[in-house]
């Protein structure tokens, strides 16, 4: 069934998100989140120094970066002009900039489908609320994402922020399957029906442990982060052993492990009953799953590689999404073509 204008305009801003949330993983494990200091400008500027030449260091706000420092923790007085050129690292600021200019879509698909979605009112308002709700969420990462800068890159704030950005993906998701008057179903057989019951049941379970293990993903990823300022010397190899000494990084190994049972439980019983066998968005799911477990097995017993964090964080984004519209997707009672 083709997409309608505010389907497709949804989408959009979704994958939008999913896309920024890889680039921001890309941030986080190069350490570039500090690349540009102070917000919405870049060293003071609208187009980002590529030297440290560039930048009027007479110009920024220190006292603003003190009073930064000093809620982190550190001593104001180490922050200095004198400081501040020799931190200043031209990859660390083009990466953040980056981050910052990937944000732009993700703005400008959300307000399209909030106006699209004023031709939706009268037949679907929760539809319409629904995108009203996204843009706010947008609205609301956005000014979190200047808290993450002004804080410091507190732990806190990015959790906040990645919690933001789980609700919008499950938002978009929602708009871009209900934004019709005929959502897509899956067709199941009608007989018995508790098989039926049983798999909606099943992808709800689902669905709130990925949410849960996203969440324990956030404490660890807030781990490593801590890790690669106190290890600055240290192979990432030797980050496991670390790890393996907190309770939430082994509740968080151990819990992929129930995600992998319920989703093979979910698939075969989709396999079972449905009547044109499973969807792309079902073995979507069952794919990432089986990639999240080949890649957390790398970290945990051979070396915890950027790229596979990076691919751990945005693969979990797309998991999410992905879960939530096969949930949708399943009818309350069975449905026969």
């Amino acid at each position: 069934m083709p997409y309608n204008l505010y389907q497709k305009l949804a989408t959009a801003a979704l994958v939008s998100v999913l896309f920024l949330i890889f680039v921001g993983a890309i941030v986080r494990v190069t350490g570039a989140g500090m690349g540009c200091p102070d917000w919405p400008t870049c060293w003071g500027l609208l187009i980002p120094p590529t030297s440290v030449e560039q930048v009027d260091f007479e110009k920024l706000p220190v006292e603003k970066f003190q009073r930064k420092a000093e809620r982190m923790g550190r001593d104001p007085s180490t922050i200095s002009r004198e400081s501040l050129r020799d931190e200043f690292n031209p990859r660390h600021v083009w990466t953040e900039f980056i981050n910052r200019l990937c944000s732009l879509p993700v703005g400008f698909f959300s307000l399209a489908t909030f106006i699209a979605a004023f031709w939706q009112a009268k037949e679907r308002p929760v539809v319409f609320w629904l995108s009203f709700t996204g843009l706010l969420l947008v609205l609301a990462n956005a000014i979190m994402g200047a808290r993450v800068v002004y804080s410091g890159i507190s732990p806190g704030v990015l959790s906040m922020h990645l919690a933001l950005a789980m609700a919008l993906i499950c938002v978009l998701v929602y708009c871009a399957w209900a934004g019709t008057d005929t959502p897509f179903k899956v067709q199941t057989r009608s007989q018995p029906s508790s098989g039926t019951r049983l798999a909606k049941v099943m992808v709800a379970i689902l669905l709130l442990i990925t949410i849960v293990e996203g969440i324990l993903g956030a404490q660890i990823r807030e781990m490593t982060d801590e890790l690669a300022k106190s290890h600055i010397d240290a192979p990432r190899e030797t980050w496991i052993d670390d790890l393996e000494q907190s309770g939430i990084y082994l509740l968080h190994r151990s819990f992929s492990w129930l995600i992998l049972l319920v989703t093979v439980w979910a698939y075969c019983l989709a396999k079972k009953r449905q009547t044109g066998g499973t969807t792309p968005t079902q073995k979507g799911v069952l794919a990432i799953v089986f990639a999240q477990m080949v890649l957390g097995i790398v970290m945990a017993q051979i070396h915890i590689y950027s790229w596979v964090q990076v691919l751990h964080v945005g693969l979990a984004a797309i998991l999410l999404a992905l879960v939530f519209r096969w949930l949708l997707t399943i009818p309350a009672k069975p449905e026969i073509a």
